[in-house]
């Protein structure tokens, strides 16, 4: 009895090894197009960076939910990004900004490539703004280009690559 006793690990190790092993999660990348990096001074860098950042997080939690697309290199490129209240940056710019009643039509521009797990390559186009003041809903400089990520996310996490 104590013979079988001893090969209770041993047994638990291989069952282990023999698990199907996990699909490696999208791996996601976004950049700044060459007409955004030159306004990022303009809208700050730092928050522009964190809207890159902000892109990319929300499409990864997106991915995670359906794994459609594990295993592959997503890489997004933010190339236009409008703020629907002014940033830091443009109201320490401008002293004359309200950063809350100076509203603007907002949203984001992103198109890049997929390289599925397979080696694939699919096209990435997607573009969101607001068509006038009167669709601006939200208190935040972000609110519009946030939903242009949510949108796309949720179309990536479909199988939509390319709308609009």
């Amino acid at each position: 009895m104590r013979k079988l006793a001893c090969f209770a690990p041993l047994a638990a190790v291989l069952a282990f090894s023999a698990a199907p092993a996990m699909a490696e999660p999208a791996l996601i990348s976004v950049s700044l197009g060459p007409d955004l990096q030159e306004r990022a001074e303009e809208l700050g860098p730092r928050e522009v960076q964190e809207q890159a950042d902000r892109l990319a997080a929300l499409v990864g939690r997106a991915l995670a939910r359906e794994g459609d697309l594990d295993g592959a290199r997503i890489e997004l490129v933010l190339t236009d990004l409008r703020p629907n209240r002014p940033t830091f940056r443009q109201m320490a710019d401008r002293p004359g900004l309200d950063g809350h009643r100076s509203r603007s039509i907002g949203g984001a521009t992103i198109e890049g490539q997929i390289v599925t797990a397979d080696g694939r390559t699919l096209p990435v186009r997607y573009d969101w703004h607001s068509v006038s003041l009167a669709d601006v809903h939200g208190l935040t400089t972000w609110a519009d280009a946030d939903r242009a990520y949510r949108r796309l996310a949720a179309n990536l996490a479909d199988g939509r690559y390319v709308t609009r």
